[in-house]
């Protein structure tokens, strides 16, 4: 399912030298979809669609994913990114949602800037700090490295085939769609070296730190590490819950956009 995409503001914005698109949609409190890796604002069709009529929401395409360019100034900070971004727009505060590394982006920020978030939404989200149960960093290293010793046509066809994105590539609603988002992926953070910057003490031992109204969201049938990761947050930030969504894994606000948008719309409406 793919909703049809509403009328919307397409921008650029300059950030330490490098070219972060995004796009605007509808009006109201703003709401802000953060993309994970491999893929770009794409991902989102179908929130950026049903979320337009009630807020206005900007999905944007992370550094060196989508239209976005990649970063000439090392280490790059997607925090900074993402806080230049919303200064450029005009925007004090936001909720945020965030997939995958998209979720970790948005923990992280409002880790560090906790007075521009209005409510935090992470899904599939890793979380620094906790180990990690399966051998998923290191199949993530051995495609990094097909990348470069191969090229990127093997690297990709690894990546689609992992255990990971293995219920949304099952699911012939959101597979085609998936798979040509990845396709599209330039493999820039696999093959250049680029690093971005870290702080030194783990995001994990700073959950307390965030006050903002918290849901945390996971797939059925995504990876343990991910459940781990989501108890450990819906543990450690005040007031938060976690929910999990039957019969999806890791790409749950696609494989099933409607269980997915209903439960993130009850929650705002929590809020406003």
């Amino acid at each position: 399912m793919t909703s049809a995409l509403p009328d919307f503001e397409p921008g650029y914005a300059e950030i330490n030298e490098a070219k972060i698109y995004y796009e605007i949609a509808g009006s109201g409190t703003p709401l802000i979809l953060v993309h994970g890796f491999s893929l770009d604002r794409r991902m989102w069709d179908d929130q950026f669609a049903f979320l337009a009529t009630d807020y206005r929401v900007i999905r944007y395409d992370v550094r060196g994913f989508g239209n976005s360019t990649d970063a000439p100034v090392q280490p790059y900070s997607y925090l900074d990114d993402l806080m230049v971004l919303m200064d450029h727009i005009g925007i004090e505060a936001a909720h945020l949602v965030g997939l995958s590394m998209g979720g970790a982006i948005v923990v992280d920020f409002a880790v560090e800037h906790p007075e521009r978030v209005l409510s935090l939404v992470p899904v599939d989200a890793p979380l620094g700090g906790v180990e990690w149960l399966t051998n998923f960093g290191t199949r993530m290293g051995i495609t990094a490295r097909l990348a470069n010793q191969v090229g990127m046509d093997s690297a990709l066809d690894l990546w689609l085939g992992d255990e990971l994105l293995e219920p949304a590539m099952n699911n012939p609603a959101c597979a085609p769609a998936l798979e040509e988002i990845i396709r599209d992926y330039t493999g820039w953070h696999w093959t250049s070296g680029a690093k971005s910057m870290s702080r030194d003490t783990q995001t994990s031992e700073l959950l307390n730190t965030i006050v903002s109204p918290t849901l945390v969201i996971v797939g059925e049938h995504d990876l343990i590490d991910f459940h781990a990761m989501g108890d450990v947050m819906a543990e450690g930030i005040a007031g938060a819950r976690k929910v999990v969504i039957p019969n999806v894994g890791h790409m749950s606000n696609m494989e099933d956009p409607t269980a997915f948008n209903e439960l993130l719309h009850k929650f705002l409406s929590t809020i406003e």
